[in-house]
């Protein structure tokens, strides 16, 4: 698969010292969707406004279908859509020529037949002759995306775009994700809401203090560092583990009722036998048995806490 979006060592400064990105080197593929997940100040804005030109980097560079954001600006900011956090739109023009607006502001010739189409995906229709003041917090999040999509992206940036709105549209919008990346279109996801890069994304991106810490393919990443636990129901709730069972490191529930054990996948052997023999021997009786795996965000966590071994 081609990469569409190249950056190498793109390096992010400014003038009291402090450095927004650290040299960040990715290679994004076309048709792809990266989901980037880091806590607030990791870089994620950073790095999606200087891909977008919105702000200059201070070392490295960034190529999108080929075209240098610096030398060969307009025609590398043509193939990308950028649906921002902030909701900055005029508030007295209607949604129906703030959409058709954005896409002439690409050179891209009128195509209301198009517009339409993507006002009506997006539950916009209904109020196209609106002025953008009169819409919810909700629509106007809508209205992002359309102008994103109204000039035919192929680089697609969603930076935070579900955040605080309704169900409904985070169901639409993933709808509508689905759907470009089955045209080819690239997306790169930005997120609070971990569940959803676990749902949709191909590869997963962790970046804190503007360092990548790594990009991996979300199930092979899972696969490496997720554990998983195994949930020992007891028959009757016990004050404390016994001595006898604590090489195995096991977790007491507060109610005493559930004895955890944390295991690696990876290893030879994962321990469970000789745990469920010891448990007997100690005397306790369980009742049922549970594993469960380490969630996207358990290892997002342990990540960016610098926990990694």
């Amino acid at each position: 698969m081609s990469s569409i979006l190249s950056i190498k060592n793109l390096r992010k400064s400014y003038a009291d010292g402090f450095e927004a990105l650290k040299g960040v080197s990715l290679d994004i593929n076309q048709g792809e969707i990266l989901a980037l997940l880091g806590p607030n100040g990791a870089g994620k804005t950073t790095l999606i406004s200087t891909i977008c030109g919105i702000t200059i980097p201070s070392a490295g560079s960034v190529t999108v279908g080929g075209h240098d954001i610096e030398r060969d600006f307009r025609a590398a900011r043509e193939m990308i859509g950028l649906v921002p956090q902030e909701l900055n739109l005029e508030p007295f023009e209607k949604v129906w020529n703030t959409v058709r607006f954005s896409r002439g502001l690409f050179g891209q010739p009128r195509n209301d037949a198009l517009i339409e189409e993507i006002l009506r995906k997006l539950s916009l229709w209904d109020k196209r002759n609106n002025a953008t003041k009169e819409l919810s917090g909700g629509m106007k999040r809508r209205v992002l995306i359309a102008k994103a999509l109204a000039h035919e992206p192929r680089v697609l940036f969603l930076d935070e775009p579900t955040a605080g709105v309704d169900v409904e549209l985070r169901k639409d919008m993933w709808d509508i994700v689905a759907e470009l990346k089955a045209d080819g279109v690239t997306i790169i996801l930005t997120t609070h809401y971990i569940e959803e890069a676990e749902a949709i994304a191909d590869r997963v991106g962790v970046i804190n203090k503007g360092e990548l810490l790594l990009v991996e393919e979300k199930d092979a990443l899972m696969a490496q560092m997720g554990r998983k636990q195994l949930d020992v129901q007891l028959s009757s709730p016990i004050l404390k583990i016994p001595e006898s069972l604590a090489e195995h490191e096991l977790e007491l529930s507060e109610d005493g009722e559930v004895l955890t054990y944390t295991y690696d996948t990876r290893a030879p052997r994962t321990g469970i036998t000789t745990l469920l023999r010891d448990v007997a021997e100690a005397g306790l009786v369980l009742c049922d048995v549970q594993t469960r795996q380490s969630s996207l965000e358990e290892i997002f966590v342990t990540l960016v806490s610098g926990e990694r071994t």
